[in-house]
């Protein structure tokens, strides 16, 4: 791990929370990311992974994180598993992260991650445009995965001041659901796979990562 990266991915570039900075930290990322690239585990960069998929740059799980304002009491959905990095940097945040992958290899393969490095983390196969209704709601959702729009199942399963943060198109934004409908934010532009609906067939599939 590079000793200065936190300051240098991170912080200055306007990631202020200091819990976010310190999961960050804790964080094992080279657990999560193929053992060809371990090397480039703390690279400023998006690192590929099987099926098509890649884990998501530190700097963007952070401001993800980052925006989702979590406090430490709250229940978490991931939608794109991938690796399960963010979902560990997630279960630092929050009380209970559920997170949902739609291809089942890379769904096994987080959770092997995640036991190894130590998380609880359950880890659903299902499709991520879904969510997983039978946990909600909940206080926060975020979304590793590019939509065309707001998918309703998953804004419809946050709590009254809950945010909801994904990609719409090449945009990172945060939806915070209130009594008088939805506000949002624009966060930074983002290059992210597809949140694809529907389970994948005999041939591998795409979705969302982190």
């Amino acid at each position: 791990m590079p000793p200065d990266w936190i300051e240098r991915q991170l912080r200055r570039r306007g990631i202020h929370d200091e819990r976010v900075l310190a999961a960050m930290e804790r964080v094992p990322r080279e657990a999560f990311v193929p053992s060809g690239a371990r090397r480039r585990a703390y690279a400023d960069a998006a690192l590929a992974l099987s099926h098509g998929q890649t884990i998501s740059q530190p700097y963007i799980v952070a401001l993800i994180c980052q925006a989702l304002e979590l406090e430490g009491n709250e229940r978490v959905l991931d939608v794109g598993t991938g690796s399960g990095y963010q979902a560990a940097v997630l279960s630092e945040l929050a009380a209970d992260v559920v997170s949902v992958e739609r291809i089942p290899e890379l769904a096994a393969q987080a959770r092997r991650n995640l036991a190894a490095a130590g998380y609880d983390v359950e880890v659903r196969d299902g499709d991520g445009w879904l969510g997983v209704p039978e946990r909600a709601p909940y206080d926060a959702i975020a979304v590793a995965a590019t939509a065309p729009e707001v998918p309703e199942p998953l804004y419809e399963q946050l709590v009254t001041g809950g945010r909801l943060v994904l990609p719409i198109d090449e945009s990172l934004v945060c939806l915070t659901r209130t009594s008088a409908g939805r506000r949002a934010r624009f966060l930074s532009p983002v290059r992210f796979v597809p949140l694809v609906s529907g389970l994948p067939g005999p041939g591998p599939g795409m979705t969302g990562q982190s």
